[in-house]
């Protein structure tokens, strides 16, 4: 089994930084591409930005020259700097990640608990 585990949320002002963190643990082999998603009250989780093994990284338009998506290989932990937060950036944002267990064939994916993120205008 694996354990995904985040950090970093919170309170801010419109404008402001946070930065999460999502740490993997457990039968891990290797950790394969890491996301970030989102869901607000009454709407659908959507993915934020993903990042591959390989650090190809892909985002969603509205996140775009704000978001940096990051992560350390060697210590399994996934990161998201998120730069001129805006209200409508408040969610719930959840990490995921694909997994190869030694003890499992093929990647399981993996959620994170979520980490609550409200901005204030």
């Amino acid at each position: 089994q694996v354990q995904l585990v985040e950090s970093g949320g919170g309170l801010v002002q419109a404008g402001g930084s946070l930065q999460l963190s999502c740490a993997a643990s457990g039968m891990i082999r290797q950790v394969n591409t890491m996301a970030w998603y989102r869901q607000a009250p009454g709407q659908e989780r959507e993915l934020v930005a993903q990042i591959t093994r390989d650090l190809v990284r892909d985002y969603q338009d509205s996140v775009k020259g704000r978001f940096t998506i990051s992560r350390d290989n060697v210590a399994n932990i996934g990161y998201l700097q998120m730069n001129s937060l805006k209200p409508e950036d408040t969610a719930v944002y959840y990490c995921s990640a694909d997994v190869s267990e030694w003890d499992r064939e093929g990647d399981q994916t993996y959620w994170g608990q979520g980490t609550q993120v409200t901005v204030s205008p």
